[in-house]
């Protein structure tokens, strides 16, 4: 459980990497270690703020079909913005949206290929 959990941590690091690479308006600082930090702190985040936002606003969710998960995520990366120095969103509308979709589709793809790896491994 632990090793999962240091390597969903590792995989929202590289999600990270990627997102910065491909909107400029997002950026980490710190190198490496920047990445391991924000990622860190945006998972404490999203574990416990984004949990009660994504209860308060389960109805207007189902109500778009899922869409307004994306403003949710949106906001938690403000949050982590707000925190560290290390991360920077120049803007809400644009790039913290774009931001949230970007991370969420970069980690589901590490995932996948992580989880294809390891039971190719185990073959």
């Amino acid at each position: 459980m632990l090793v999962w959990l240091l390597i969903r941590w590792a995989i929202l690091a590289v999600a990270f990497a990627v997102t910065t690479w491909i909107l400029s308006g997002v950026e980490v600082s710190g190198g490496f270690w920047g990445y391991v930090w924000v990622s860190a702190l945006f998972g404490i985040v999203n574990v416990i703020v984004g949990t009660v936002l994504r209860i308060l606003t389960l109805p207007l969710t189902l109500i778009t079909l899922g869409l307004f998960a994306i403003l949710v995520n949106a906001f938690l990366l403000q949050i982590t913005d707000a925190i560290t120095d290390n991360f920077t969103i120049d803007e809400f509308w644009w790039d913290a949206i774009w931001a949230a979709i970007i991370l969420a589709l970069a980690s589901v793809i590490l995932e996948l290929i992580v989880r294809r790896t390891i039971r190719g491994a185990d073959q």
